[in-house]
């Protein structure tokens, strides 16, 4: 069974004994039941992570750490999601995923074709809890660098603040597949629309603004899939799997 990893946004010196964050405790106490002595990694998202024992204590639990190392899990690929914003769990799955598939940033985008709308209260609320999806992703599949997610932006707002040096839209109108590119020296920002695909005004300023149309075959892929499909085969083709 792999061992523990839990993000703690505190410094984390090797040697020392840190008290755990309540969340954090009552999750590794209250639901993994783990117990004195167990094995635990500790991560702060600055790229290492450490090894220690944890002990409950009469405020929750502490861990004794151990051995820093810093070891190399992220992508080679600089990708930035610009995602339209997708209802429910489709939206966790696709954040949660993308996060495993190496994504670097996260860009959610309300489209005219977005089912969900919300107002900017929810939109604050959403996007806190999509981070806590990150984050959780990130302790599951053992990054210790957390993505960002951006607040939620209007797409025509953020087309306008967006220059991609290399961008993709996620089209099944396009004719370009993934093999006709060559792999991009730089920042990558990938355009995957909400459930009810883009307005035609939205696809033709963003091929307008410097984005180039991708296909991902003869199939449409609902949108949970399509971006995920992408990354996979973009890591596959151009990164690391």
């Amino acid at each position: 069974m792999p061992i523990p990893r839990f993000y703690c946004s505190m410094p984390l010196p090797p040697g020392r004994r840190v008290a755990l964050p309540d969340g954090v405790a009552r999750h590794a106490v209250g639901v993994l039941r783990l117990r004195d002595g167990d094995d635990v990694i500790l991560f702060n998202g600055d790229g290492s992570e450490c090894v220690g024992q944890l002990y409950k204590s009469s405020k929750g639990a502490e861990v004794e750490l151990k051995a820093a190392c810093a070891p190399e899990r992220e992508s080679p690929l600089d990708i930035t999601l610009a995602q339209g914003v997708s209802s429910g769990e489709r939206m966790d799955f696709t954040l949660q995923k993308a996060v495993e598939l190496g994504v670097n940033a996260v860009q959610p985008v309300m489209m005219k074709r977005t089912i969900v709308r919300l107002d900017d209260e929810k939109r604050i609320k959403r996007r806190q809890h999509w981070q806590g999806v990150v984050v959780s992703a990130c302790e599951q599949c053992g990054r210790n660098h957390i993505p960002t997610v951006a607040p939620i932006l209007d797409f025509w707002d953020w087309l306008r603040s967006n220059t991609p040096s290399r961008g993709f839209l996620l089209d099944p109108e396009a004719s370009l597949r993934l093999h006709d590119l060559p792999p991009p020296d730089g920042p990558v920002t990938l355009l995957a629309g909400p459930e009810g695909g883009y307005d035609k005004a939205e696809r033709d300023a963003a091929i307008r603004a410097g984005f180039t149309g991708l296909s991902l075959g003869p199939r449409i892929l609902r949108t949970e899939t399509a971006a995920l499909a992408a990354l996979a085969a973009m890591q596959s083709r151009w990164g690391d799997l």
